[in-house]
C-alpha cells in the first residue's frame, strides 16, 4: 500500500451524504487529513459552513454524535483565510473555487482518493473535458480513485467502461480490481439493503428455484423533493416530483432492479420488478421483497421458519455486520444511526403462502409439439410459496454512509 495515498481524503459536496461522510470519517480516522470542494460561496462568512456541519436535524450535533452526552466541541483551530479547520483531530480544508471536477484542486492537496457525493457526475463514458464537467474529471484534477455516492447513469446504447465497477460491500465489493478500476459506483441505499436481502435466499435455494419477484421501497424523503407545491420546470415529466413531501404519500421510480443485476449477475435471469414510494419522514426505510420459489420434491418446503433461520443463520456467519437479523417488532426511527447494517430483517413479519399454479403446457414457448403429443394431460400443476419479506434501512447514515466508508478505505488500502 502506499502509505501516502492513504492519508488524504477528497469530498466533492457537502449536501446528506457529503455532510454525514466528513461525520463518519472524521469519527473513524483512517485519513488524517480531508479536503471537502464546496464550489460556490456558503452563507456570510467561514462560520456558516461550521454551524452547517456541526449540527443536524436528523442525527443531532456532531460531538454528542461522535462522544455522546459527554461530548465536548470537537471542531478547533479554525483558519477562515486558509479555509482550514480540524474536526476531532482530523485535519479538514474546505474549497470554495471550483465546480467542474476537472477544475478541482485535488492534485495540489494530495487527495489520491475522491468522493462524490454531488448525484450530479454520474456517467462514467463521458470525457473528463465536456463543458457541464464529468466524473472522469476528478481523475484529471489529480485523483487516483474516485467514488460515486450513487448508481452510475449511462446514455441509452452505451457500454460501460472497463475501467468503471459498480459495488455493494459484503455482495460483489471483491469485483473491484485496484489495477484496473478508476471509477466506482457504491451503487445506493435502496440496491444495497435489496442485495443483502436477496443473496442469503440466492445462496440458499439456488437462483433456478426463485421463479420471480419484487419489491416496493417506502422510502424516506430526499432533497430532490419539495417542501411545498412548485411549478414543474420546462419538459418535466413526473408532476408528482414537484409536490409537497410534507403532505404527501408520493410514487416513485427506483433504479434499484437494474443497478442490482449489476452485483448479482444471477438476477438478470428472472423476472424482477422495483417501485417505490415517498413519505415524509427525514430517514429511515423499509423494503418490502416478495419472492416467488418453486416448491420441489424431497426438499423442505418453504415456511416462515425456515426463511427466518436463512436470514438468521447469514447475519450470524456475515462478520461484517451488513447484515441483522431480529425478531423484535420496529418502528421506523429505530433504525435510524445505529446499527450499523445494510438491512435489518424484521423476522416478526415474515409471511409464507404456498398454492398450487396450473400451466398448460401448450403456452409454454420452447416446448416441441412432437414432445406435446406424446403428454396425456398437458395441464400440469405446480407447488409455488411466496414469501415477503421486511427489511429496515436508514437510508442516509447508518446503512449507507457506513458502507459508503468502507468502500472508500478498502479502496484505499489497496491502493498502489
Amino acid at each position: 500500500m502506499n502509505e501516502k495515498a492513504s492519508k488524504t481524503l477528497g469530498i466533492n459536496g457537502l449536501g446528506r451524504i457529503g455532510k454525514l461522510s466528513l461525520w463518519h470519517h472524521a469519527g473513524r480516522k483512517y485519513f488524517d487529513s480531508i479536503v471537502i470542494n464546496v464550489g460556490r460561496d456558503v452563507g456570510k462568512s467561514f462560520q456558516d459552513i461550521i454551524h452547517y456541519i456541526e449540527r443536524d436535524t436528523t442525527y443531532g450535533r456532531l460531538d454528542s454524535f461522535l462522544h455522546g452526552f459527554q461530548g465536548e466541541p470537537v471542531i478547533s483551530d479554525v483558519d477562515e483565510a486558509a479555509g482550514t479547520l480540524v474536526v476531532n483531530g482530523v485535519n479538514v480544508k474546505i474549497l470554495q473555487k471550483d465546480r467542474n471536477p476537472k477544475d478541482i484542486e485535488w492534485g495540489v492537496n494530495d487527495a489520491k482518493i475522491v468522493v462524490d457525493t454531488t448525484g450530479r457526475f454520474l456517467d462514467p463514458t463521458l470525457a473528463a473535458d465536456v463543458p457541464k464537467g464529468a466524473i472522469r474529471g476528478h481523475i484529471e484534477a489529480g485523483a487516483q480513485k474516485v467514488i460515486a455516492s450513487a448508481p452510475f447513469k449511462l446514455k441509452e446504447g452505451m457500454v460501460m467502461p472497463d475501467d468503471a465497477v459498480t459495488t455493494v460491500m459484503g455482495i460483489n465489493d471483491k469485483d473491484y480490481d485496484p489495477m484496473k478500476h478508476q471509477v466506482i459506483s457504491n451503487a445506493s441505499c435502496t440496491t444495497t439493503c435489496l442485495a443483502h436481502m436477496i443473496k442469503p435466499l440466492i445462496d440458499y435455494f439456488g437462483i433456478e428455484r426463485i421463479l420471480s419477484a419484487s419489491m416496493a421501497t417506502v422510502h424516506a424523503a430526499t432533497g430532490s423533493q419539495q417542501v411545498l407545491d412548485r411549478l414543474p420546470k420546462s419538459g418535466a415529466g413526473d408532476l408528482r416530483k414537484n409536490r409537497s413531501i410534507l403532505n404527501n404519500i408520493i410514487l416513485t421510480t427506483t433504479g434499484a432492479a437494474k443497478a442490482l443485476q449489476l452485483v448479482i449477475p444471477e438476477m438478470s435471469t428472472i423476472g424482477f420488478i422495483a417501485e417505490s414510494v415517498r413519505i415524509p419522514t427525514a430517514t429511515g426505510s423499509l423494503i418490502i421483497l416478495v419472492m416467488n420459489f418453486q416448491e420441489e420434491l424431497n426438499k423442505k418446503p418453504i415456511r416462515r421458519e425456515l426463511v427466518n433461520s436463512i436470514y438468521e443463520d447469514a447475519a450470524k456467519t456475515n462478520t461484517n455486520g451488513y447484515l441483522m437479523f431480529t425478531n423484535k417488532q420496529n418502528v421506523s426511527s429505530d433504525i435510524i444511526g445505529t446499527p450499523r447494517a445494510a438491512a435489518v430483517i424484521e423476522g416478526h413479519e415474515t409471511h409464507t403462502r404456498t398454492g398450487a399454479i396450473n400451466i398448460n403446457l401448450e403456452h409454454v414457448r420452447g416446448i416441441d409439439k412432437s414432445v406435446l403429443e406424446t403428454i396425456k394431460d398437458q395441464v400440469t400443476s405446480i407447488q409455488v410459496t411466496q414469501s415477503v419479506i421486511y427489511g429496515w434501512y436508514d437510508n442516509e447514515m447508518a446503512s449507507y454512509v457506513n458502507m459508503l466508508g468502507d468502500r472508500t478505505v478498502s479502496i484505499a488500502e489497496a491502493m498502489h
